[in-house]
Parts: C-alpha cells; sequence; structure tokens
C-alpha cells in the first residue's frame, strides 16, 4: 500500500528535531526507518510529518563511561553487533543485534528507533529489560533518564512524551554474568513467536519478547530461581502474568507453553556460559 500523505523535514540538530516534533501534534521521528515506514505503508501509522534524524551522526556511538557503556540512540544494529566493547562487557547485547532481521535491516535500523517504536516482538526492548538499562531523553524542559521498567507503557506506546528525543541508551558492564537470548521464528529474518533474554549470576534477571502487550520480564520465574527452584521447575512459571496474542503465526496458548521451552533452556544456556 501507499503511504497517506505526510510531510517531511530533515533536523539538523537534536533541538531542531524536538522544535520540529512541538510544532505538529502527531509528528513521528524517522530514523532507520525499519519499524515506522512499514507501519505507514499499511497506514497503520498516519504521522503528519516525518522529522528526519537519520543523519545525526552525534548520537552514534557506542563507549565506556564508568560502569556502564552508552550507547547512542541512532547506532545501527550492525554497529552494535560489531562493537568489541560490547562484545567483551555486555555480549548479550550485541549477539541480539546480530539476530535482527537481515543484514539490509541491520545496517539501516537503529537500536534508539526499535526502542521507541516499543514493538513487543521486537527482540532489543526484551533484551535491554533483562539489562535494566536506562534511556536519556531530551525535550523542551531538558534532559531526563527513564528506566526499562518504566519505559515501555503498551502496544507500541512509551514513555517518550511527543516532543521528546531517546538521544541515548546506558546499559550496565555484565562482566562475568552469564547469558542467553533465545527466540523461535518461522524464518531467520521473521519477527519472534518468542523469545527470552537471561542473565545468570547476581539477581537472575528473565525478560520475554512477544508476550504480552509490551516485552515484560519474567517476575515469577526470578522468584522462583531466587528461591533455589532449578531450572525446569522454575520454567513452569513463565506464563505468568502473560497476555500473548492470538494471530495467524500461532495461537496464545502455543506461546504460553512455548515460552516455559525457551525459558528453560535460556536458563541453562545462562548457567553454563
Amino acid at each position: 500500500m501507499i503511504p497517506a500523505a505526510f510531510d517531511y523535514s530533515r533536523a539538523s540538530s537534536v533541538e531542531e528535531a524536538i522544535s520540529l516534533l512541538g510544532s505538529h501534534e502527531d509528528a513521528k521521528l524517522l530514523a532507520g526507518g525499519q519499524s515506522l515506514l512499514p507501519a505507514m505503508k499499511l497506514r497503520l501509522a498516519r504521522p503528519s510529518m516525518l522529522v528526519d534524524i537519520g543523519r545525526l551522526r552525534d548520537l552514534s556511538y557506542v563507549r565506556e563511561d564508568g560502569n556502564v557503556i552508552a550507547i547512542g540512540a541512532l547506532t545501527r544494529h550492525h554497529d552494535v553487533a560489531a562493537s568489541d566493547a560490547l562484545h567483551d562487557l555486555c555480549p548479550i547485547l550485541s549477539y541480539a543485534a546480530g539476530e535482527i532481521g537481515d543484514p539490509q535491516v541491520r545496517h539501516m535500523g537503529t537500536i534508539g528507533g526499535s526502542v521507541a517504536h516499543g514493538d513487543p516482538a521486537g527482540d532489543m526492548p526484551s533484551v535491554l529489560l533483562a539489562l535494566d538499562a536506562e534511556f536519556v531523553a531530551r525535550g523542551p524542559n531538558g534532559t531526563r533518564t527513564i528506566a526499562s521498567r518504566d519505559f515501555f507503557t503498551s502496544l507500541f506506546e512509551t514513555d517518550l512524551h511527543q516532543d521528546e528525543v531517546l538521544t541515548e541508551i546506558r546499559v550496565p558492564k555484565t562482566g562475568g554474568r552469564g547469558w542467553s537470548y533465545i527466540k523461535f521464528n518461522r524464518r531467520a529474518q521473521d519477527w519472534a513467536i518468542v523469545g527470552v533474554a537471561a542473565l545468570n549470576g547476581g539477581a537472575p534477571a528473565i525478560s520475554l519478547t512477544h508476550i504480552g502487550l509490551t516485552p515484560m520480564r519474567a517476575v515469577a520465574v526470578e522468584r522462583a530461581l531466587a528461591d533455589g527452584a532449578d531450572p525446569e521447575t522454575a520454567a513452569q512459571h513463565a506464563a505468568e502474568g502473560t497476555a500473548p496474542p492470538d494471530d495467524s503465526f500461532a495461537s496464545a496458548e502455543y506461546r504460553r507453553e512455548l515460552a516455559k521451552v525457551l525459558v528453560r533452556r535460556a536458563i541453562l544456556d545462562a548457567m553454563s556460559s
């Protein structure tokens, strides 16, 4: 299909992008376009204006900053996957980035765009949720930091304000923690039917992809592991509190059962890595 009519403006700075967003009630930011443009073609999204920030090179970086790694919101998935710093200090994130879509998507799509889109089937949101990442947003009233647990609010909705720009994502250095990211899909480039991110060592962290309106932490599984349950027993709690979609790819019940299988595998992988 052809998108509905829209205006277009290329921002030369974050400040200009914020100003343009504030002047149009339903303006949308365009970064890599790998999520927004397909939605526009299906007319699921009908912004009156696109504010193109894809050429703001100062928002593309990966660098150490004390105990965390700072990632610019416009860093391409390919660059996240290829980052030596992330490979050494937060390997689950670089691995998951390399599993996104196909090479074309990874060379065009950005980590910030994936997060801001708020798609519960996306890989990055659930991995960042497991990492307890922080998101830095800049708007007309300054800069604020949003915890990952508060960032994803509903289906394709986040805590970002209409006139805010996501500028940076901050993830902890996971050190010697074991990790795993497993997803099940029909083809390598498809969205995950269900995915699981797991971190072992310290407090267990388990998050789920495409099992509700937002990416979500498997709180019952984490609690069971903390109480000493084995992976098989803990994984039986994977579907608790979830509301998986029922669509042409898989039924809700199938996703619930699949979540239990993948959670067990992810926990075992994280324990052995």
